[in-house]
């Protein structure tokens, strides 16, 4: 097996080709990429999900969100709320929410996404909630900060910004 049979037989499988339908009838290989079109990484018209935002492109949106001083951080009903909130909020698809309830206190969570997702984990006993908010595509994940700050009523909230795979999606397309 040659260095790109594995990546081939990903293109394979998503037009629904076998291995052996990528070779001609002589065993040589076909060409799978023939049909292939060359398209520009910055092209809006892509159907990738990625973002092209300030002339770069990257996967997604990761949001570092702390909410400092929060109220009800130990209520799993409210933080499954927050969770549909954001996702309605922010324009994303929500596939499933799975949470857990510690004992004495605190809560981890996960709402997975198609655009990706936003997780928690707590600890109500000093009102700080730790939250990550990363969605790709048109979901607007920035808008989560005001909905989780008053979700919780938080005192302070504090935001890091990650692009996630900046300088390597382009790279890669």
């Amino acid at each position: 097996m040659h260095d790109g049979s594995l990546f081939r037989l990903g293109i394979d499988l998503e037009t629904g080709a076998t291995h052996e339908e990528a070779h001609d009838m002589s065993g040589r290989e076909a060409d799978v990429y023939a049909d292939v079109p060359v398209r520009d990484v910055f092209d809006e018209t892509r159907d990738d999900h990625f973002i092209r935002r300030d002339g770069k492109v990257f996967a997604g949106t990761h949001l570092i969100i702390e909410v400092v001083d929060g109220e009800g951080l130990d209520d799993q009903a409210r933080i499954e709320k927050a969770f549909r909130d954001c996702v309605d909020t922010c324009g994303a698809t929500l596939l499933h929410i799975h949470t857990h309830k510690f004992s004495p206190q605190g809560v981890s969570g996960v709402a997975v996404l198609a655009e990706s997702h936003i997780s928690v984990h707590t600890w109500p006993e000093i009102g700080y909630g730790a939250f990550d908010v990363f969605m790709c595509g048109d979901a607007q994940p920035w808008k989560a900060v005001d909905v989780l700050r008053e979700a919780f009523s938080a005192g302070d909230v504090r935001v890091k910004e990650l692009l996630r795979g900046e300088e390597v999606v382009a790279d890669r397309l």
